[in-house]
This record gives C-alpha cells, sequence and structure tokens, in this order.
C-alpha cells in the first residue's frame, strides 16, 4: 500500500519520540496489509520490596523480530524483562524462563514464581478474591535479571504475516529459533558478559535441557546453571502407553503421598516421610519385579502385590486387581475420593473438585487448573497494561492447543530423552550446575520419575555434584504453595551464588 508523505512523516516523528510503529494487531494475524515489522518495546521503572530493601529496575515489555539472515521477519517473540538498576552487566546473572505445556505461556513463572509481582494465593496455593497482584517476597530479582519468554503461538508470540506457525511447533524448531531470540537479546541488550541461566517448568524443562545443549553446539554460548522445575526429561517415564510398565512404579509414591495428604493413609504411616520411603522401596524391588513379569506372575504373588498397593495408594484390593495391578494417573484420580464424590487435582492433587461421575475412571476438568488459569489469566491482563504500560488487541493465550500437532521429530519411533541433551551439556561444560525441584503432589511428572532419570544419567562421579535433586510438599506448580516457595527461594539464593561467574 502506497503511503503518503504526510503519513512517513508522522511515523519518523514518531520513532524520534521513541515509539516503533508496527501492524494492526488483526492485520498481523491475517496478513492483511504490506508492512515492515520492527521490533516494539516499552520501558518502565519499578520498585518492589524484598526482605525489607528496595529494589528499583527496569521492566522491557514487548517483541523482538526474528528474522532470517537475508533479514526476512520470520516470527514476533513476545518478552517481558526485568533489570536490576544500578547493576554491573558482566557481574550480573541473567535467566531466560520458559513454561511448557508445550502450548503454555510464561506466565505461571511470571506470575506465580520468579517476577517482582505475583497473584496473591492463600497458604494452600488458592488465588484470593478479589484476584489482585502483590510485591512478590520470593522474586528471583534480588539474584538476577529476569526474562519471560513465550514461544511462538502461546501468549502475544506469533509466526508474521506469511510464515505458516507450524513450521515453529516441534522439537528441533522450537530450540532453533528460541535459541536464536537468546542469541538475539544478548546482542541486543548488550548482555554477551553476563552470566547466563535458563529456567524451564515441565515442558518448559525439556526446552532448557535441549537448550543448553544447543546454546552451545550452535552459538557457543556456556551457560552457568540451568533450574528445571517439575521435569519432563525422559518421556518414557510418564507415558501410560501399552507395554510400557515403568510409569506405574514411578508414579506410585506420587500415589502414596496423595493418599497420606487426603487422610487415607494416616493410621499406618506416622509422617509422609515414613510413607514415601515405604512406597520407593516396594515401587523398585517388589512392584517394578511383578510388573516384569506379565501374565507369569505366581497368583499368591499377585495377590500380595495388590495388597501392598492397596495399603500404599488408599485405592481398594478389589479395583487394583481389575486394573490388572496397573494405576494410571487418570484412575487413580478418578477413585481416591470417589466415595466422596470428589476428584483430585492431576497438576497438584492437593486440590479437589466436584465429581459429577462417580464410576468413571478419569475426571473431566482437572481442579488444580481449573483454580488458577481465570486469575492469573485476569491478573496478566490488567498487569501488562497497566504497569507494563503494553497495548495489543491479540488474545493472550495462557495455554493453548495452537501448538498442535506438536512434532517430535528427534524423537520419532521412540520416546523423547532430552537426558541426553543435558548429559552432554554437562560434560562440555563442566561448571554448569543444575538445580532439580519436584513437587510430592504432582500427578502429572511425577517426583519419583525425575529421580529414576537422574539416576540413570551415567554421569561420572566427578561431575555428579552439578546436579542437585530437592523436593516439595507441593504439586507441578511448586511455587503456588508459600511454603514450598519459600524453601525454593532459599535454595535458590544458595544456587546462585555457587554457581560462579
Amino acid at each position: 500500500m502506497q503511503r503518503s508523505l504526510f503519513g512517513i512523516l508522522v511515523l519518523a516523528l514518531l520513532s524520534v519520540a521513541g515509539y516503533s510503529w508496527t501492524q494492526n494487531p488483526s492485520q498481523a494475524q491475517h496478513g492483511t496489509e504490506e508492512t515492515s515489522y520492527v521490533d516494539n518495546i516499552v520501558e518502565n521503572q519499578h520498585s518492589v520490596l524484598v526482605e525489607g530493601k528496595t529494589l528499583r529496575y527496569l521492566s522491557r515489555t514487548g517483541h523482538l523480530i526474528l528474522r532470517t539472515e537475508q533479514g526476512q521477519p520470520r516470527a514476533s517473540i513476545f518478552f517481558v524483562a526485568y533489570s536490576l538498576d544500578s547493576a554491573d552487566p558482566s557481574r550480573r546473572p541473567l535467566t531466560f524462563n520458559f513454561n511448557g505445556g508445550p502450548g503454555s505461556s510464561s506466565v505461571w513463572l511470571h506470575l506465580g514464581a520468579f517476577g517482582p509481582r505475583k497473584v496473591l494465593v492463600d497458604e494452600q496455593g488458592l488465588p484470593t478474591r478479589p484476584y489482585r497482584l502483590v510485591d512478590n517476597p520470593y522474586t528471583l530479582l534480588d539474584q538476577t535479571d529476569l526474562v519471560f519468554v513465550d514461544p511462538v503461538s502461546t501468549g502475544y508470540s506469533r509466526a508474521v504475516a506469511g510464515v505458516d506457525p507450524q513450521q515453529f511447533h516441534g522439537v528441533s524448531t522450537d530450540q532453533e529459533y528460541l535459541a536464536e531470540f537468546i542469541r538475539l537479546y544478548l546482542t541486543r541488550f548488550q548482555r554477551w558478559d553476563s552470566p547466563r541461566f535458563l529456567s524451564g517448568e515441565s515442558y518448559g524443562a525439556t526446552r532448557a535441557a535441549y537448550l543448553s545443549n544447543y546454546l552451545q553446539k550452535k552459538h557457543g554460548i556456556y551457560l552457568n546453571g540451568i533450574i528445571l522445575i517439575s521435569a519432563a526429561l525422559n518421556f518414557q517415564t510418564i507415558r501410560f502407553d501399552p507395554g510400557n510398565e515403568l510409569p506405574y512404579s514411578l508414579f506410585l509414591p506420587s500415589y502414596t503421598a496423595t493418599a497420606w495428604y487426603h487422610g487415607k493413609l494416616k493410621s499406618q504411616f506416622n509422617s509422609l516421610k515414613d510413607a514415601l520411603q515405604s512406597a520407593e522401596r516396594f515401587a523398585t524391588i517388589d512392584y517394578h519385579v511383578a510388573l516384569m513379569q506379565g501374565n507369569q506372575l505366581p497368583v499368591r504373588e499377585r495377590s500380595r502385590i495388590a495388597q501392598q498397593m492397596a495399603r500404599l495408594t488408599g485405592i481398594s484390593e478389589d479395583f487394583i486387581q481389575q486394573s490388572n495391578l496397573r494405576l494410571t494417573n487418570r484412575r487413580f484420580i478418578g477413585q481416591l475420593l470417589s466415595d466422596e464424590g470428589r476428584i483430585m487435582g492431576r497438576l497438584d492433587s492437593r486440590f479437589t473438585g466436584i465429581d459429577p461421575d462417580r464410576i468413571a475412571e478419569g475426571y473431566a476438568s482437572d481442579p488444580s487448573y481449573s483454580a488458577i488459569q481465570g486469575p492469573f489469566t485476569e491478573t496478566f491482563n490488567h498487569y501488562v497494561r497497566t504497569e507494563l504500560g503494553f497495548e495489543t488487541d491479540l488474545p493472550y493465550e495462557v495455554l493453548t492447543d495452537r501448538v498442535y500437532p506438536w512434532d517430535y521429530d528427534t524423537a520419532e519411533n521412540r520416546y523423547l530423552n532430552v537426558a541426553e541433551d543435558l548429559r552432554e551439556a554437562v560434560h562440555q561444560n563442566p561448571a554448569l550446575k543444575v538445580l532439580v525441584a519436584s513437587g510430592y503432589y504432582d500427578l502429572a511428572t511425577p517426583y519419583y520419575a525425575t529421580t529414576y532419570t537422574f539416576n540413570h544419567l551415567g554421569m561420572p562421579q566427578d561431575l555428579s555434584d552439578s546436579i542437585m535433586l530437592r523436593y516439595y510438599e507441593s504439586g507441578h506448580m511448586i511455587y503456588l504453595h508459600p511454603a514450598s516457595m519459600r524453601q525454593l527461594k532459599t535454595e535458590l539464593t544458595s544456587f546462585y551464588g555457587s554457581s560462579g561467574e
């Protein structure tokens, strides 16, 4: 479309005044107008009180445009970044944060865990009405500058007009363009000499693992540390597929934790710790051996295993027998509180909801996600406009199915296992430190599956101290439980201090 001389002069004046001109959001989605894509970033000053100390910081909110080497725009990546005032960039750590899904925006780590502002929750982790943001006493801003990144098709990130977004929805392309975003951010904001960290939750931990290796190989970007929260690294440990017996034994300790929390086992064990020790021992030895025998398992031994499972899970021995000794997380969620007409959450089994179908083996919706979806969506949309000063008419895709089908190209005909990427990254960069955080009440990525993965990483003894496994009395989103978030912040403060420069 031909522009008038007046229009060009207006745009030039806006540019001088510090504004950047981009496509109208609706046009950007549908490509109805031929325009130039440019970075669109808003800066604002803020302060937050952390442990009695006022931290003054700069927020950057907006899009970086990823381009080909020939200069053609590919995608508009939305991010929110926070940097402490008067800090020396060469000594100040910088942490890139990713959530999972893989169709999730970064809002959970942003407004739930590490950002300077957080959604107000009660001591159990439930957002309190009216939903609002408060200063985050556990923000990591006292330890590191922060960048919260939304992958393509999540949040406000989009492929540009004329570019098929599906090309960004897969393991290989995900690591390629997100690594390019990190390289571009380091370049644009002169942070190449900063200590660098990645933080990822759930599939975001998957991202952090393969990005750590890819960044080293492709761009020579060596990291100081990686934070993995509720990690999904070896997908064989969490997929209940025919012929894959591994998840049944690895989920069982989380069933025990859940049953103990809901009062089904407290007469048998003095503490959660006692219950978990019994569950882990049974799952690793007796139960695993029984599963490996399949139909050759003797009837008497089958009965003994069923009795022990009933004792450790709160599920009836009869139901366990009918399930062929194999409790999927869906079966467990649908059964434990069925006599009360309730189900637990998959992301956090401390949360419960009403079950309209008491004989179902699964659940219609996850009460632990339903409890937080609205509050986080509402508060982010308010926050980004009123405090961060960023305006757009695009919908903020908190958790979307627009990324599906996800292309597991590197794991075709096998399970994705990015633990190998992490192992290789640590081998090549022995200074790299990894902190792994898991919640006992997580029925999506159970803590014992993560423990199993790292126990089978094949890390040499001289590098084993590089990896720290930590556990919390919370669920998938560990930070929703204030006591667990306090514990996590203490351990992360130590982690940043020990990760060097």
